[in-house]
C-alpha cells in the first residue's frame, strides 16, 4: 500500500540516505524538498529549492508587512510574522530566497556521525561555515538556534563578511551574533538577530539544511522570501510572492494618486475615500499607464 510520508518520516528517510544519494546528514533529499513545496510551479534550484525570480525579488522589497499579511492571512498562512528582533545595520526593506538551517543542542552520539558525513562530503570548518558555502546571490541564511544566546553566536565579522559576500543580503537568526561592531563595519548587510554576546558557538550541532525550520511563532520553508520591516520579518511563500507584489502596488498606486488629487484639489477626500466613479477609475487608470504600471481598477 502507497502511503504519504509524514513530516516527521520526511526527516528520519533523509538522515539515513547515504552520502551518494541525493541528500546528506540532516538534509531533505531533492525529491522531498519538491514534496513539501509543491505548490510552487515556477523554477527550482538544483536542489528543488524554489526560485523566485530576481524581479520579483525587486517587487516584494517595496511591500511592508501589513500588505503581505493581508495576502497570507486570505490564504489560511497565519504563522509567518516574527517580530522582537536586535537588527544591525537597519536599512531599506530587503527581500530575498530562504536558505534554512536548524541545529540543535550537542548530543555526542549524533554529532559523531554529522562530523562523519561532513568529513566524507568535504565540508570544511566548523559546522556554522557549512551553511555558507552554498549561498548565491539574492539567498537569505535564516537558521534555528532555539533562541540561544550565550554560546549561542552563529557568526562574528568573519563569518558575516563571507555571508554578505555571497549573498550580498544578510542574516536573520533565532539566536545570536558576536562582535556587532565588526558586523556593523559590513556596509549593506542587515543582521536580524535575538541578541549578541560576546561567547562563540558552541555545544549545538547542525541538524539540517534547507529543511522546515521554526522561527518563533514563524513555520519557514526553504524557497520562502523573507520580506524585512522595521515591525520584523514577514516568510512569503514562494506560490504567494506575485499576489502579495500585486496587492502592494494597487495600494500604492491607489494612495499614490489619491494624495496627488488631494493636493490638486479635484477631489474631496469624501470621494478618495468612497467608492470611486466610472470618471476617476479612468483617471486613476491613465495616471498608472504613465507610471508604467498595469495596476488597472474597473467600475464597480
Amino acid at each position: 500500500m502507497n502511503k504519504r510520508l509524514t513530516l516527521p518520516a520526511l526527516i528520519i528517510v533523509s538522515l539515513g540516505v547515504s552520502v551518494c544519494g541525493l541528500a546528506q546528514i540532516g538534509m531533505f533529499s531533492k525529491e522531498q524538498r519538491i514534496e513539501l513545496t509543491r505548490e510552487w510551479k515556477g523554477e527550482r534550484f538544483e536542489d528543488g529549492r524554489p526560485k523566485v525570480s530576481d524581479e520579483l525579488l525587486k517587487r516584494m522589497a517595496t511591500v511592508d508587512a501589513e500588505e503581505a499579511w493581508g495576502v497570507l492571512m486570505g490564504h489560511g498562512f497565519i504563522n509567518q510574522f516574527e517580530g522582537h528582533w536586535h537588527i544591525i545595520n537597519p536599512g531599506p526593506r530587503l527581500a530575498a530566497r530562504v536558505v534554512t538551517a536548524v541545529f540543535m543542542p550537542v548530543r555526542p552520539d549524533v554529532n559523531a556521525v554529522i562530523a562523519e558525513h561532513g568529513k566524507a562530503e568535504h565540508r570544511v570548518g566548523a559546522q556554522n561555515s557549512w551553511i555558507i558555502d552554498i549561498l548565491q546571490p539574492g539567498d537569505i541564511l535564516v537558521a534555528d538556534l532555539f533562541g540561544k544566546v550565550k554560546d549561542g553566536t552563529l557568526i562574528g565579522d568573519n563569518l558575516g563578511t563571507s555571508i554578505y559576500t555571497k549573498s550580498h543580503t544578510g542574516l536573520i537568526v533565532d539566536g545570536a551574533v558576536r562582535d556587532e561592531s565588526g558586523i556593523s563595519e559590513i556596509e549593506g548587510f542587515r543582521v536580524y538577530t535575538r541578541d549578541v554576546d560576546p561567547s562563540a558557538l558552541r555545544n549545538v550541532m547542525l541538524m539540517g539544511i534547507n529543511v522546515p525550520i521554526r522561527i518563533g511563532q514563524a513555520t519557514v520553508m526553504p524557497g520562502d522570501v523573507a520580506v524585512t520591516d522595521v515591525e520584523g520579518v514577514t516568510f512569503v511563500p514562494p506560490q504567494l510572492c506575485e499576489e502579495v507584489a500585486d496587492h502592494a502596488e494597487t495600494i500604492h498606486m491607489v494612495d499614490e494618486w489619491g494624495h496627488l488629487m488631494l493636493r490638486q484639489q479635484k477631489y474631496t477626500p469624501g470621494q478618495i475615500d468612497g467608492k470611486w466613479t466610472h470618471q476617476m477609475n479612468e483617471e486613476f487608470n491613465q495616471y498608472c499607464a504613465s507610471k508604467g504600471s498595469k495596476v488597472r481598477k474597473k467600475d464597480e
